[in-house]
Formats: C-alpha cells, structure tokens, sequence
C-alpha cells in the first residue's frame, strides 16, 4: 500500500530528524468512512492502529475485521456521547476524546462494574474555537483534578490545531499542559503536519488522507 508505506518512511525520518528512537511515535490509520477494502490493504500491510469517528461506525466495520487481524487496536477519535460510553468501552482499546464531567462519571461507573477502561486522553480545545469539542486549555488542569478523583487514569493528551493556522503553537501547549500535568502521552498531528507534532514530542499521530487518500465527501478535520 503505497500510502502507507509513504507515511511510515516519513515518520521515521521525522523521529530521526527529532533525535528519537525509531518506532517510538505510534501511527493510528484513520480509517472514518473509508472503503473496507482500503482499510483491508492496511491490514494486509501490517497496519495495526486504527482511528474511527463514530461508535456505530466502529462496530459495524470492526465487529468481523478486527478477530480476523489479531493484534487490531481502535482508538476513538470523535466526539464520545454519554449514552454511546458503553457501547464505546465495549468496542475500543483507546478513547481519546473525554471532554466534560458528565462523559467522565459514565466511563468511572463502567470502570467500577467492569474492572478495566480502554486507555483514556482527555481532549484539549487549543484554540478555543466554539465548534469543536474539547477542555479549554485554562480548565485542563481542573478537569484532570476532578477525572483522577473519579478513579480513572488518564494517559495523555489530544488536540486538533485549528485549519489553516500554525499547529507547532498548539502542539507546544498542548505538550505544556501534559507536563504540568504529569503525561506522558500527546496525541497530536495529522496527514499535513505530523513531522512538526512529532518534533514537539507526539507520542501518537493520526493520519487519513496521506494512508488511504481523499474520504467522499471529506471535508472535516480528525484524520487528515
């Protein structure tokens, strides 16, 4: 698959180029609204990390793939609603957007009755921008306060920079928050913009277009 072995030679040139070792920045596939048979050239690559918008999308596509690639781990990357938490604990390995109080409570109550999460990142609006989900950078350190006393480990951070701005400012405070913080954990840059995030320290990156190519209709922003 020539889109995703392009993307992993330049991953690696990017961890060089940062001084990191070679295989230390995961790569999540966003493979939202892809063809299955898209998705099933990745596999057959070895790719094992996938990103999915949505819950129902996530159960009807993974529910045959995922036992026929074992070694398959799904990340949440969109918007999570209180009433879509089990199904989302039931299906995903990674949430990445836990953003609010009320979502926090839900996964801590289905911690307590299942005894394990899927790893969590609490998602931070960097740029405050009203359309976008996400903790405002001056309530992060609160909210990881009120999630941690709820019980729930949280491994890092997640961000998406506005379009058409500079993202490096957005990474860099994003890494500030996680530091202040305590983790280790920042996901952050994408199809156009994952060399700049992994030189300012991405341990996870998301990419779509540059994998897969163009979604039909792609107009958004979580896997670019």
């Amino acid at each position: 698959m020539e889109g995703l072995a392009a993307v992993r030679a330049r991953l690696a040139a990017a961890e060089a180029a940062a001084g990191r070792p070679a295989g230390s920045v995961a790569l999540v596939a966003v493979s939202k609204e892809q063809p299955e048979a898209r998705v099933r050239a990745a596999l057959a690559a070895g790719q094992r990390r996938f990103g999915e918008n949505r819950v129902q999308e996530g159960e009807a596509r993974w529910a045959a793939l995922a036992p026929a690639f074992p070694g398959v781990e799904l990340h949440l990357i969109g918007p999570l609603q209180t009433n879509k938490a089990r199904a989302a604990v039931a299906r995903f390995d990674v949430i990445q957007t836990l953003d609010r109080p009320r979502l926090a409570r839900a996964l801590a109550d289905l911690a307590a009755a299942r005894g394990a999460l899927p790893r969590l990142f609490v998602q931070v609006n960097t740029g405050a921008e009203p359309q976008k989900v996400g903790v405002l950078p001056g309530a992060a350190d609160a909210f990881l306060a009120e999630v941690r006393a709820m019980g729930l480990a949280v491994e890092g951070l997640m961000c998406i920079p506005p379009a058409g701005h500079d993202p490096v400012p957005h990474f860099r405070l994003l890494r500030s928050i996680a530091a202040t913080a305590g983790l280790a954990g920042l996901s952050m840059g994408m199809s156009d913009d994952f060399e700049a995030a992994v030189a300012e320290g991405a341990t996870v990156v998301r990419v779509g277009a540059a994998i897969f190519g163009p979604r039909a209709g792609a107009g958004a922003v979580r896997g670019r």
